[in-house]
């Protein structure tokens, strides 16, 4: 195993009470932490918390004896490691395919990883909990939450009044966007609105395609999947374009993180990755027959079939830190006034943001 950046020895003394305490952190106001969408959910393809996976594309540490600086990074199933699918193969990057947030968060307090693909929101808590030492490096996911309906009655947000939406992961991103958007359009949710969290995303897809279901709130990919097996249920509205809508900003869901020592030290190894994963990403979504198979090869998604159809839909991009900065901002403070928990307790500041080196 790779040595330990210096300074964080210290802190991987007390590394499980650390894990512990970050773990308290990201329960937000639900008593569990967030659950970030789709694979950004906290579950792999079938909705359910499974076991770090720790599938990789080579040995990293041999490739490191041999003189080549190897890349260590952290995706997630699901359209948070979809992006990174062209780079699976590659013997520059040690390349770990995890199937929740929670074994990525803890491979990133030890320092295991130099770069992960995380939930937006867990971004400015690590960054908080590790006393900056995480930066924030590219936007790569935005909305990915779409209102799938059995029926043809919603058209708009004031649509929902009077109706019960079900919806997975009480304190979590899509519970903050759905509760921001209804009180935009003078809404109370709980009230107005009936939220029901009785189901996880896997259970409530399976209920939306039994037509058990009238209303749901779902991530990508189960939205496709529901599509694919009911043709009656269509999709009501995309809360991507909702969100534009009412602050006429981007949702941003997924994130590059770095540590700040890999950063400092790598600037040409790191410049020369952002390249590169800017590339998978234009493959991805330009290639998208030959990224869907390569995307179920490596098990991102459990087929090629459902990969093709979700990828459109995915939202996945490359925008560098300081390009996002101002939509990011935005989210952290909607964030910040419905839970400050849910984003560590405070908004990042600028020393958050990745600045390339010259």
């Amino acid at each position: 195993m790779r040595k330990m950046k210096k300074n964080l020895v210290i802190k991987n003394l007390l590394i499980w009470s650390s894990v512990f305490i970050l773990l308290l952190a990201l329960a937000g106001c639900g008593g569990n932490p967030p659950q970030p969408e789709g694979d950004i959910n906290g579950t792999d393809e079938n909705g359910e918390g499974q076991d770090a996976i720790d599938e990789t594309n080579g040995d990293g540490e041999e490739q490191a004896a041999a003189g080549t600086k190897i890349i260590n990074i952290g995706v997630l199933r699901g359209p948070t490691g979809m992006g990174a699918v062209k780079l699976m193969d590659n013997e520059k990057y040690n390349i770990t395919l995890l199937g929740s947030p929670d074994d990525l968060v803890g491979k990133i307090i030890t320092g295991e990883l130099d770069l992960a693909a995380v939930p937006t929101n867990f971004a400015p808590i690590l960054y908080q909990r590790t006393g900056g030492e995480i930066k924030l490096v590219a936007l790569h996911t935005l909305g990915i939450l779409y209102i799938l309906e059995n029926g043809t009655e919603i058209e708009t947000i004031g649509d929902l009044a009077g109706k019960t939406l079900h919806i997975s992961g009480r304190g979590s991103i899509p519970d903050y966007v759905i509760q921001y958007l209804l009180k935009e359009h003078g809404l109370v949710p709980g009230e107005d609105v009936i939220l029901d969290f009785s189901a996880q995303h896997a259970d409530l897809a399976a209920m939306m395609t039994a037509g058990q279901r009238d209303l749901a709130l779902l991530p990508q990919p189960y939205v496709t999947s529901v599509l694919m097996q009911n043709e009656d249920v269509r999709i009501a509205l995309d809360l991507t374009q909702e969100w534009r809508s009412a602050l006429n900003s981007e949702l941003p869901m997924g994130v590059l993180i770095g540590q700040k020592d890999f950063i400092v030290n790598n600037n040409s190894a790191l410049k020369a990755f952002l390249a590169d994963y800017e590339e998978s990403i234009r493959f991805v979504n330009t290639n998208v027959e030959e990224a869907a198979e390569l995307i179920a090869e490596y098990q991102i998604l459990p087929n090629a079939q459902i990969a093709a159809r979700a990828i459109p839909f995915c939202n996945i991009v490359y925008f560098d830190a300081q390009d996002s900065k101002e939509s990011l901002d935005n989210f952290f403070k909607i964030l910040y006034d419905l839970n400050p928990e849910s984003i560590g307790g405070t908004v990042p500041d600028d020393e958050f943001y990745y600045v390339p080196a010259p």
